[in-house]
């Protein structure tokens, strides 16, 4: 293995990953983190920790992720680009190896705007592309992109982002060929509300002969409301939540809408599991990491791992 890390393990080993999205509060306090970490121990493979989601503050990602460890779990430590220059992207992919990450999912990030600090500065000075390119020359070489080679520079397992709802489907399928050409090894899909149509995409991404050069996480989501469902085709580009799924929210009275979006996220879950060339899901909870215990035991991921 490159980076040694237990997610690398079980996505080789060919075993259905659990991955989660952990967002850090913006917070000092290290028994809160430690709090809501006890969602992730015993249901999950490995916790993505977002950094700086929604570009709302919160505690870094590098330190976080290392809290994790502490506590047994598994990182993967986010890095944006629209915070941080090419210098301080490498200084933290050094520390994070310093301190025993090995899994990094590299990713733009969204612009500024959308987030608390809307008058704030981005940087973007490499794009995502470029970041995981820079994170495999560490990788695999030592190398920093201004040259220089690292003494003991550390492995690292790259992750990616990818939209298969983006349109025109060719051109996300060459942004994903980007990715996998640079070097990214698991691609993280955007939440994944239209079966059919992520399925044409991990058909065209495998006649491309990208599926066996990367593994495939599909990003699920449990939805709490039809109004939180309409919201995300309102405001959230390249996602849609199919008009079944809302017409199914809506058939269910208010208070029991988000019961129902943790029934149809599961029944998504075991429909991906079937699904030729995904090799996992990621678990995109946005902020309700209570849920996430439960969403595991109603997918029957708990049972069919603990028969395996």
């Amino acid at each position: 293995m490159k980076a040694g890390s237990n997610l690398e393990r079980l996505l080789k080993s060919g075993q259905f990953t659990i991955t989660a999205e952990f967002v850090p509060p913006a917070t000092g306090d290290r028994g809160l983190i430690e709090r809501q970490a006890r969602y992730f121990k015993g249901h999950v493979d490995a916790v993505s920790v977002a950094d700086n989601m929604g570009a709302v503050v919160g505690t870094a990602s590098c330190a976080v992720s290392k809290a994790l460890l502490d506590l047994g779990l598994e990182p993967i430590m986010s890095l944006v680009t629209r915070d941080r220059n090419r210098i301080a992207l490498q200084s933290d992919l050094l520390g994070a190896s310093l301190l025993g990450i090995r899994n990094v999912f590299c990713t733009t990030g969204d612009h500024q705007k959308f987030g608390d600090h809307p008058e704030a500065l981005n940087v973007y000075d490499i794009d995502s592309v470029q970041l995981v390119n820079a994170v495999r020359g560490l990788s695999d070489s030592g190398k920093l992109l201004g040259g220089a080679v690292c003494d003991k520079a550390g492995s690292f397992f790259v992750g990616a982002a990818a939209n298969p709802f983006g349109d025109p489907a060719d051109l996300m399928i060459l942004r994903l060929g980007q990715k996998v050409r640079a070097g990214a090894d698991f691609i993280q899909s955007q939440p994944v509300f239209d079966l059919e149509k992520f399925g044409h995409w991990v058909q065209l991404a495998r006649e491309e002969g990208l599926i066996e050069k990367c593994f495939i996480l599909a990003t699920v989501m449990p939805l709490r409301s039809a109004r939180e469902a309409r919201a995300i085709n309102e405001r959230r580009r390249g996602i849609e939540v199919s008009k079944e799924i809302i017409a199914r929210l809506e058939g269910v009275p208010e208070p029991e809408q988000a019961r129902e979006g943790l029934r149809i996220c599961a029944e998504q879950i075991q429909a991906l599991k079937e699904m030729k060339g995904v090799q996992g899901v990621h678990i995109m909870s946005a902020g309700r990491e209570e849920v996430i215990p439960e969403l595991i035991k109603e997918s029957g991921l708990e049972t069919a791992r603990a028969r395996d």
